[in-house]
This record gives C-alpha cells, structure tokens and sequence, in this order.
C-alpha cells in the first residue's frame, strides 16, 4: 500500500490544505524548511498531471528505443519525477538550470515540449536540438535551460558559470537569479566539482549543487562509490540539505528554502535529493544484475510519485477516482499524437550540418565554408 507520508493534514475554508511532510528534510550546517506545506486542488492536479506526462514520455522512450526507432544512448527519468516537478514549482523562468544527460523530463519543464523532446531523440528537425544533439543533448536557451550534457559531471563548472554571470549582471543590493548544476551520486567525486565548489564559496555565487541521489552510480551502490555518501555534507563548510526527493511537495518546499538562500547573496548550498530511478542506468542496462526485482518493486509501492500526488487528491477529496483515470486516459492520448507527429517530422536538410557551430559578433549563426567528415572523403566544402 503507498504510504501518503501526510502526518497531520487541514483543510481551510480557502480551499487550501496543509500537508505535512514528515521527516523529509536534514540540514548540515543550516535550518530546514517547515514541515507543514500548504498546497490546493489547482497545484495537486498540475503536479500530477505533470509528472504523469513525464512518465508516459519516459516509457513510450523505452518502447521506441527497444523498436530501434530511437538509437545511440538513452536515459531514462522515470522515478525521479517529483524533483523536476518541484524545482519547477519553486524556481523562476530567469533561475538557470544545467543537468546531466537524463535530462527529458528537466526540459519538459524548462519549456519543451513532449513533441520536440521525442523529435530530438528521432534525429528529426523539429526536435528541441534541430534534430542534432538527441536524448543526451536537448536545450531551451530561452528559458534558461543550458542542456543535456554527456561528459560525467562537466555540466556543474557550467552552472558555476551561470551562477557567476547572474551575480555579474544583477545590480548590487537586488535578489539575483539563481543556478542549479544537476548531477546523479555516481559523479559526486568529481574534481571540476570540487574546484566549481570552491570558486562558487569564494566568490558567494547563487549556485546551487543539486545531487540528484537514485542510490546507484550506473550499476555501483553510492556506499561502495563514495567514502563519504552523506552528500548534502560534501560541501564541508558550504551549507547543504538533504531532501526527500520522491515527494514533490517537500521538493518544491525545500526549492523556495534554497532559492532564497541563494539570491540573497548568502553564497552557495548543496542540495541532496533522495530518490529512486526504475529503469537501469541507460536502456542498455537492464537494471537487474546489482539490484532485485522486490527492491524496485517495494519502493514503487511505498515512494512512488506520481501516485503519491495521486493519492492526495484522492484523500483530500479534490478527484474521484473515475475522474483521475480520465486525466491519465487524455494524457496517454496527448503523448501518443505527440510521438506520431515527431516521428512523421523530417530530418535535418544537410545545411544544419554546418549551422549553430560559430556565432558572429550578433550572435548570429556564422556558416562555415568546410566541415571535415569522420570519411574525409564525404567533408563538405561550401
């Protein structure tokens, strides 16, 4: 049975409920958020409609992949919902955001679409990367969404980056926009991190070390990874907190907490958020060799997500049941005509070859006259 973690709950006569989280959060040198959480029908339903979008994306992605229609590498998000969720729910649009390459469900709510995300994996032009970056490498400048990387922890010296350009251009005195650098357990004990870590102390970035913990570094346990896996601590004398991140309303509580913290100017916080990911490392790791079927299985009942919001509602009396099958119904029917449009989009005309490679002094695309091919034969000369 799924636990609903709700300790006390109230109803006011505004509609508002307040839930209390439980033990879902741990501090290391820095208070903690309050447990009590208020929240409403309107937020319930967009977080669970949400996430239950991620979630169907992320399995038609495994179905796709195992059809051989989507190749290369793929990492899959499903699990770890609530963390996209409630970093959405707390941050704003200016709030930069830079993760590793499971990284789907992160652009879904930095602004792409469920289309374009599915197109990008096809290799199509409509994708959210024009078709040129795939599962690994999918972007929305616009909304502050800076990718999608594939090198093992590269991306947290890049959020450092964008912590210290929002210091730069914020006039001194006023709330800054804030950074997170996303990064799984299994790169926890990077050097650049370390090095992005001390940089962002000296200098009081507004950067936040996201980790997000799912309890194995590809197929190896944290505890037999790291000699310290209390990663909220790793920061030494920086602040951290330890969040539960199969919750989205503790996520999206402890979110505001850092984001505060953060755009005041009080320097850096790392940030670990507990979690759980169901499939295996990438679709190329079953997942079952260095873990059980009942491990998976029994935090599926007890932590999932997505039900847990689920089940809020449904305990509160905002949805019937009949009325929340209607709402996964429609959205099982959003995603399948989102795939169908990707997959009938076209790929790349061959001028996007040598496109978004240099940029003129406007920012503008600078077309290059010679892109030299892996077959030297094949390089295209202009």
């Amino acid at each position: 049975k799924l636990r609903s973690a709700v300790a006390s709950r109230a109803m006011s006569n505004t509609g508002n409920v307040i839930v209390d989280v439980g033990d879902a959060f741990k501090g290391h040198l820095t208070d903690v958020p309050g447990t009590q959480v208020t929240t409403n029908k309107e937020e319930l339903m967009d977080y669970f409609k949400t996430m239950y979008t991620m979630r169907r994306m992320e399995i038609t992605c495994d179905t796709e992949y195992k059809a051989r229609n989507i190749r290369g590498f793929c990492h899959l998000y499903d699990g770890q919902e609530a963390i996209a969720m409630g970093i959405s729910a707390a941050l704003k649009r200016e709030d930069a955001i830079i993760t590793s390459y499971r990284c789907h469900c992160i652009a879904l709510i930095k602004g792409c679409s469920v289309e374009s995300i599915f197109a990008e994996m096809f290799g199509n032009i409509t994708g959210a990367s024009k078709g040129k970056g795939g599962s690994m490498h999918i972007y929305n400048k616009e909304q502050n969404f800076f990718g999608g990387a594939g090198i093992v922890g590269a991306q947290v010296p890049i959020g450092a980056g964008l912590a210290f350009a929002a210091k730069y251009n914020t006039p001194e005195g006023e709330k800054m926009p804030i950074a997170l650098g996303m990064y799984g357990d299994g790169a926890a004990n990077q050097g650049q991190i370390w090095e992005a870590a001390n940089m962002s102390s000296l200098w009081k970035l507004p950067m936040a070390f996201v980790i997000e913990n799912n309890k194995y570094g590809m197929g190896t346990a944290a505890n037999r990874s790291s000699s310290n896996d209390v990663y909220y601590t790793m920061g030494n004398h920086i602040p951290g907190i330890r969040v539960n991140g199969m919750n989205v309303l503790a996520v999206r509580q402890a979110m505001q907490f850092v984001r505060e913290h953060l755009s005041s100017g009080k320097g850096p916080m790392y940030v670990e958020l507990d979690t759980y990911r169901y499939h295996g490392h990438s679709m190329s790791d079953p997942g079952t060799t260095y873990r059980t079927r009942d491990e998976v299985g029994s935090v599926r009942s007890a932590r999932d997500p997505v039900e847990y919001a689920k089940k809020l509602m449904l305990d509160f009396e905002m949805a019937t049941a009949e009325e929340l099958k209607q709402v996964e119904k429609d959205i099982r029917a959003e995603v399948q005509g989102a795939l169908e449009r990707a997959k009938a989009a076209p790929q790349p005309p061959v001028e996007q070859l040598y496109l978004d490679i240099f940029a003129d002094k406007d920012g503008k695309n600078e077309p290059q006259s010679y892109i030299r091919m892996p077959d030297f034969h094949k390089s295209i000369r202009m």
